[in-house]
């Protein structure tokens, strides 16, 4: 294990893997990492549905058809080993927030109760997780959103309908000589541009 500042120091989206796999094991770390993520009322209201392997092709063939596959700038993230698809669960939350000791704070009267979807946040930390997880095991990850074919990669993988996707992350080893994205030139905002002490 490194230190947490080189970590999230050295992680970067990847778009380009070598088709080798990545042992199950190491994606269970990664998991039980990402599943340590703060939790509203640790209600933990989070899936993934990981494809490994050749299950990934079910994941490409819907969202990136074969006939656009050619015109497609990161022909490596093809290749990843593993895409893991996050879910998370409104509903779970409704539930937790109904049980005696959060009942008081109304949240358990419905979604529109919420006046920020806490479900979002916490699978979007455990993302955020997962992604420092893989860097600290050496492995490359992207998270990318999925935009077309949502519907039908549901219908395929058998996705309870009432769980919201939050996008897909590839994981695997990095191949040589990545291109790096169209936004990578943008400079990182530093502290004092982000920070309002005492009010904006």
């Amino acid at each position: 294990m490194t230190e947490f500042a080189d970590v999230v120091r050295r992680r970067r989206m990847t778009r380009a893997f070598l088709p080798t796999p990545v042992e199950p094991a190491l994606i269970d770390d990664m998991v039980e990492l990402a599943a340590r993520a703060p939790s509203a009322g640790k209600t933990q209201g989070w899936h993934l549905v990981v494809l490994e392997g050749p299950e990934t092709a079910r994941f490409w063939d819907v969202t990136l058809p074969a006939e656009r596959r050619a015109a497609f700038r990161w022909q490596q993230l093809l290749d990843a080993p593993v895409i893991a698809l996050p879910f998370s669960d409104p509903d779970a939350y409704v539930e937790r927030y109904s049980e005696p000791d959060k009942e008081r704070s109304g949240l358990g009267a419905g979604r529109s109760a919420w006046p920020v979807p806490y479900w979002t946040v916490d699978a979007s930390m455990a993302v955020m997780t997962l992604l420092l997880a893989a860097e600290d095991h050496g492995l490359g990850a992207l998270f990318f959103g999925v935009f077309r074919g949502e519907g039908e990669l549901r219908a395929a993988l058998g996705v309870p309908e009432e769980l919201e996707l939050l996008g897909a992350v590839a994981i695997g080893h990095r191949a040589d000589g990545e291109q790096a994205g169209r936004s990578a030139a943008r400079s990182r905002r530093s502290s004092d541009e982000i920070i309002h002490r005492g009010g904006w």
